[in-house]
């Protein structure tokens, strides 16, 4: 998912991947369907066979820190602030765990073509010496469109295999 934003002379790029679901319905999943595993592990513990309610509980366990983990991996998010005179590109989960600053006038768009027609292309901000990837979990479309408001605010350096064209 790609958020663009403007606020005065300010561009704010938000890119993130595409959550299907949010943690509430991932915690109404869990439960619609920890009653039924636990409502049969109860009934067979109550006929015997009492060892299915630890391997219930690991089950639901188990899938809950799936649900967990694939929900904390999808708060992950590249912001790019594009102001007039720095650009800065900040990546982390909740908040910025990676942060770099360039002088917007240096500063241009390196990008790689797709592989394959499902691929979004491979986009980079370089300025100087380093090249700093962006968007690469992005899908095709959303991949695209990251692109196209990045062309609008930078020039464009490359577009090859390796772009990578000093200044």
């Amino acid at each position: 998912m790609v958020i663009h934003s403007t606020d005065g002379d300010t561009v704010t790029i938000v890119a993130k991947p595409n959550q299907s679901a949010s943690w509430r319905s991932n915690q109404l999943v869990l439960l619609a369907l920890s009653v039924p595993s636990l409502g049969a592990a109860v009934g067979f513990a109550l006929a015997g066979a009492w060892p299915i309610l630890p391997f219930a509980g690991l089950e639901l366990t188990a899938l809950g820190a799936s649900l967990y983990y694939v929900n904390w991996k999808l708060q992950y998010r590249h912001v790019i602030t594009l102001g007039p005179e720095a650009v800065r590109i900040d990546k982390g989960f909740y908040l910025p765990r990676q942060s770099w600053t360039f002088a917007r006038a240096s500063t241009g768009l390196s990008m790689e073509p797709t592989r394959h027609p499902w691929d979004a292309p491979a986009l980079s901000l370089q300025c100087g010496g380093e090249r700093i990837s962006v968007g690469e979990f992005l899908s095709r479309d959303d991949g695209l469109l990251l692109q196209q408001h990045l062309r609008q605010q930078l020039r464009v350096l490359g577009y090859s295999e390796r772009a990578s064209h000093a200044f």
